[in-house]
């Protein structure tokens, strides 16, 4: 392993699900209050919740790989913004409560996102779904889904090829642009545009239960990181549109457009 963490895969694979669980018990328990919702500086919604998961994360990362840089979306919009550089260093990337609208809306479709990053590539990941308890977990071994918390069902996922009846595309729940994902899409044969929240976009890639999902709109690498390391474990594929590798430590941590997918689904690059 790389220098700053644990020689055991497994101490840190398990470390890593332990501290997104305990981040999802916090959520879970605002979740049943009546919390306030307030903006942040860039008109995006916050609660107590993102603060509480964060609040539990960081300690719990630093502890684990105590030489481990951590971005954070909460910490950077606090101003806390570390120096990582895509080409040399080791990071961990966290969005404590991705999905925060979803969590407004009370629909479930909200995650804690942890992703190891290595030199710009996301190698270890655990997207945690706690109202729905799905925890996917993506690794050097694969990619795992961990359904029901009390009595765990372990099923390895990986990404499948197209279906004869067309593909299924995923998209934002609570984004997006109609008109563009048309024109993007163009003649491919679809079977169904199904929508969904936060990096369980991504999720439903990975374990074969949609095909493609083209990213159209603005995104931060914290929010699709963890997703796309359980994604890349399960087989698939993130990409920029033009066909380029999807890296990570960008100047200010925001995202290109990008497309997300199994292998099987051809696309038509953009210049």
């Amino acid at each position: 392993m790389p220098h700053g963490l644990p020689a055991d895969a497994q101490a840190l694979e398990n470390g890593l699900i332990e501290i997104a669980r305990r981040a999802g018990a916090a959520i879970m328990e605002i979740y049943k209050t009546e919390f306030e919702v307030r903006s942040k500086d860039d008109a995006s919604p916050v609660t107590e919740a993102d603060e509480a998961a964060e609040a539990i994360i960081l300690p719990g990362l630093r502890a684990l790989t105590p030489d481990v840089k951590i971005v954070s979306e909460e910490s950077v919009a606090a101003g806390n913004v570390p120096d990582v550089s895509a080409e040399t260093d080791f990071f961990w990337l966290v969005d404590p409560l991705d999905g925060t609208k979803e969590f407004i809306k009370r629909n479930g479709e909200f995650t804690v996102n942890i992703a190891l990053i290595a030199q710009g590539v996301p190698v270890m990941g655990v997207v945690y779904a706690p109202a729905i308890e799905k925890l996917y977990f993506g690794g050097p071994d694969g990619a795992r889904l961990i359904e029901n918390d009390l009595e765990p069902k372990i099923t390895d996922i990986s990404v499948r090829d197209i279906p004869d009846a067309g593909v299924v595309v995923v998209g934002s729940r609570s984004h997006g642009d109609p008109e563009a994902m048309k024109a993007f899409l163009g003649d491919l044969k679809v079977q169904e545009m199904r929508p969904a929240g936060s990096s369980l976009k991504l999720c439903l890639v990975a374990q074969g239960e949609a095909d493609l999902y083209p990213r159209l709109g603005r995104t931060m690498e914290w929010d699709i990181g963890a997703g796309h390391a359980v994604l890349a474990a399960a087989g698939g594929v993130v990409e920029n549109l033009d066909g380029s590798p999807f890296v990570y430590g960008k100047d200010g941590f925001a995202n290109p457009f990008f497309i997300a997918r199994s292998p099987s689904v051809p696309v038509t690059y953009q210049d």
